[in-house]
Order: structure tokens, then C-alpha cells, then sequence
């Protein structure tokens, strides 16, 4: 008996037609609700639900913000992911590369003596191109425009190349030397930075 009231059980559930997708809803800007049968014009734009013939909502259709906002969202949870896995790999990386504090001051060091070798070669070349200047200035000086004297010459097209070559080449040296101090500067707090935490992870006060 249980038997056959089960199967007319099964039967009954199969024969009643499933729900399917029935009707649209959503609200507009101004917070009015329309339906459709497909998605109505007025609900471009804006989070459509999709009904069955219950009622029930099935799914929602998202709309412009909705679907920015979650774009958005997962940009900003992959930018952390990314960041915490990229600390994770800096970790190791100084666990496994360094003994003590000493071995990462010591690179520091080097790494510092290199950039301020640059810096002192820098300066050199600076010196040079100056003391070309103030010689190029003394010939320029016999010449027209620059020498008072009547019956001065007019000056030579090479001298006046090759100023503005002097002082252009200065011009690049100097700015190589400002962002070799900001190199050092950044190599100086990069490994502050890493043996603050090698003192962290390896819990040396």
C-alpha cells in the first residue's frame, strides 16, 4: 500500500509543471516599480529581477551601478590578494637570504658605496664641463656680440656649438645627480624596511 501511494506520489510531481521564467521587475530612478513579460524599456540600466510564475525570484539582471560597484569590488580584493601574496614572497625571500641583521646591512652598504661611486663620477664630469665653460667664456669674450672692442669679429659658429653642448651636458649630469641622491634615499629606507621585518619575523627585539 505504501508502495503504491509513494509512486502516485512520484507520479503526481512529475506530471506538475515545473516554474519557469515568467515576468520582469524592477524599480526606476524615481523609485517606480514596472513589470513586463521581457524587460521592460524602463528598467534599462537598473537591477531587473526575473520571476517565475510563482513569483519567486530566480535571478537578478544587474544594473549599470550594480555591475560597476561589483567590478570595482573585485578589482580592489585582486589588488589584495596580490598585495598579501607579494608580502608573503617578500618574507621568505628574507628568511631565506639572510643569516642576521648583519648580512642585510652589509648589502645595504654595497649596494649604497655603488650608487655614490656613480655619484662621485658624476660630480667629476660636472667639474670638467665647468672649467670648459669658463674657458669657452674667455674666447667667446673677444667676440661680437660679447667683446666692447671696435673692429671685434663676430663669433665663430663652433664656439657657440659648443657652449650650448657644454652647458646642455651639465645640465644632464645634474640631473642624474638628483636622482642618484634619490636612489640612495630609496635603497636606505627599502632596507630599514626589510630589517624591521627580519627582526619581526625572526622576533629579534
Amino acid at each position: 500500500m505504501f508502495l503504491a501511494l509513494s509512486c502516485l506520489s512520484a507520479a503526481a510531481l512529475a506530471a506538475k509543471p515545473a516554474a519557469h521564467e515568467a515576468f520582469y521587475r524592477c524599480k526606476d530612478a524615481s523609485g517606480q516599480t514596472h513589470y513586463g513579460d521581457s524587460k521592460p524599456p524602463e528598467c534599462e540600466g537598473s537591477d531587473t529581477e526575473v520571476l517565475n510564475d510563482h513569483g519567486m525570484v530566480v535571478r537578478v539582471i544587474e544594473g549599470t551601478a550594480t555591475a560597476a560597484a561589483r567590478t570595482q569590488r573585485e578589482v580592489a580584493e585582486k589588488r589584495t590578494r596580490e598585495e598579501r601574496d607579494q608580502k608573503l614572497q617578500h618574507d621568505h625571500m628574507l628568511i631565506e637570504t639572510y643569516l642576521g641583521v648583519d648580512d642585510i646591512e652589509r648589502l645595504r652598504d654595497q649596494r649604497l658605496e655603488q650608487v655614490e661611486s656613480q655619484f662621485r663620477v658624476t660630480e667629476l664630469s660636472i667639474r670638467n664641463l665647468r672649467e670648459r665653460q669658463g674657458t669657452l667664456q674667455s674666447q667667446i669674450a673677444r667676440f661680437k656680440p660679447y667683446s666692447e672692442k671696435p673692429g671685434a669679429p663676430p663669433l665663430p659658429d663652433h664656439l657657440a656649438e659648443e657652449m650650448v653642448l657644454t652647458v646642455n651636458g651639465m645640465n644632464v649630469y645634474q640631473e642624474m645627480l638628483a636622482k642618484n641622491r634619490a636612489e640612495q634615499a630609496q635603497i636606505k629606507s627599502s632596507f630599514e624596511s626589510d630589517i624591521k621585518r627580519f627582526k619581526e619575523l625572526k622576533g629579534i627585539k
